[in-house]
């Protein structure tokens, strides 16, 4: 059996982490012990009691206990619970543990929903991505979402002690880790408990007369601080910090995640967004950081790792602390709703394509007037449709270039106004 179900916590207070929703007074806790348990989905990475807790409520609830993985359950392991309530075995009411429940089609979900909503199945499903994207509404809106987090490495020390004397009983050996190698494995593991209890594990068959050190500690931790999976919830919210990081003009953030991303090897999701940040948040404040940014993504492209990470952090810097503006971004949004609202309207006459003006039309000719024909190369005359003639979309942003293009386009205005 792996150390970490042989010391699985068996009560609320043995369970590493999680004190967000586990410690005293905490809403998880007070629900647990309120001895009513609602349909409830807990949602976080792998490794951080999810599992755990669920089986501590199962044990205190004193009802009949399914268990059924998504990844492999069907339709036909759910009638089969579904069968037993009208049993001996479901009199007290079931309790359904649905692990990875993102794996469930919509029919397959949908097939619980009567059976939650009248209470006679108790649900507790685990998902490792985001339940609002991938579980089904209905049964999201008769659930409680609770998050739980990657555990901190000062609470995973007491794993890693607790682990460790579990085995010095278990082998008979009395081991002797370093402070520095418990350090390492804290940190390295990115807050998976079991990752970490499967680390004690390796180490103490390697031990050498019971000795822990950093190297042998440093050799076998598993690396999952990454968590980073391009298909899971890890690789947008990677992105996502990385362009907040950048829009908050914080470069040493923006650098630690693209960090994460290039060590990763997804050197294709972190130039793409760059190139996304360039014309979203930097844009008209500093347009020559969109040809920039695209200079170095080519160069990164054509180079490769290692090398692509030297053009990428230069694009990193020179978008963190260039001066920012969303104002094009803005604009085109705010003009692209008009057009999915239906706000369109037809060409003004004078900007239509010269073509034949039939005998019932009320204007004839183009009229159009040529604007480099005139001073400043500004004529005022109507571009946009009757229905929207005086629309603005386009808010100057407060920015030197900006207020500069501003002023000039007054500039012309008054002139052309005093011809």
């Amino acid at each position: 059996m792996p150390l970490a179900d042989k010391i699985r916590p068996a009560s609320l207070d043995d369970v590493v982490g999680q004190t967000h929703l586990l410690g005293e007074n905490k809403p998880l806790r007070r629900v647990i012990e309120s001895g009513k348990i609602p349909n409830m989905i807990f949602y976080g990475p792998s490794g951080v009691g999810k599992t755990t807790v669920a089986r501590i409520i199962a044990e205190s609830a004193n009802m009949r206990l399914h268990k059924l993985n998504g990844t492999n359950a069907s339709t036909a392991d759910i009638k089969n619970i579904v069968a037993e309530l009208d049993t001996f075995l479901g009199s007290s009411g079931i309790l359904l543990y649905l692990d990875e429940i993102q794996y469930l089609n919509k029919k397959q979900q949908q097939s619980l929903l009567e059976y939650i909503e009248d209470g006679s199945i108790t649900l507790i499903a685990s998902t490792t991505e985001n339940p609002y994207f991938y579980i089904y509404n209905a049964i999201l809106s008769r659930s409680t979402v609770f998050e739980f987090k990657p555990v901190e490495p000062q609470e995973l020390e007491k794993a890693v002690r607790r682990g460790f004397t579990e085995l010095s009983k278990e082998n008979g050996t009395e081991y002797d880790i370093s402070d520095e190698a418990v350090n390492y494995i804290c940190h390295g593991v990115g807050g998976d408990v079991r990752k970490c209890l499967n680390t004690i594990e390796l180490c103490a068959l390697s031990a050498i007369d019971g000795k822990v050190d950093l190297k042998t500690a440093a050799e076998l931790t598993q690396r999952s601080n990454m968590r980073y999976d391009r298909d899971g919830d890890q690789h947008y919210d990677l992105l996502s910090a990385l362009q907040k990081s950048i829009r908050g003009s914080d470069e040493n953030a923006a650098l630690h995640y693209a960090a994460r991303l290039i060590d990763a090897g997804d050197i294709i999701s972190l130039s793409r967004r760059l190139l996304v940040i360039a014309a979203e948040d930097i844009g008209l404040a500093y347009p020559q950081a969109i040809p920039i940014v695209k200079a170095c993504v080519d160069s990164a492209m054509q180079l490769g790792l290692p090398e692509a990470r030297i053009p990428l952090g230069d694009a990193i810097v020179l978008l963190a602390t260039s001066p920012k503006s969303n104002s094009g971004y803005l604009a085109m949004d705010a003009a692209l709703a008009d057009v999915q609202n239906g706000s369109v309207g037809d060409f003004p006459r004078h900007l239509q394509n010269k073509h034949y003006d039939g005998e019932d039309a009320e204007i004839r000719g183009q009229h159009y007037l040529y604007p480099h024909d005139y001073p400043n190369h500004y004529v005022k005359q109507q571009y946009l449709p009757d229905n929207l003639k005086d629309k603005v979309y386009y808010q100057f942003g407060d920015n030197k270039l900006e207020n500069a293009a501003r002023e000039y386009r007054e500039k012309i205005k008054r002139e052309a106004d005093n011809n």
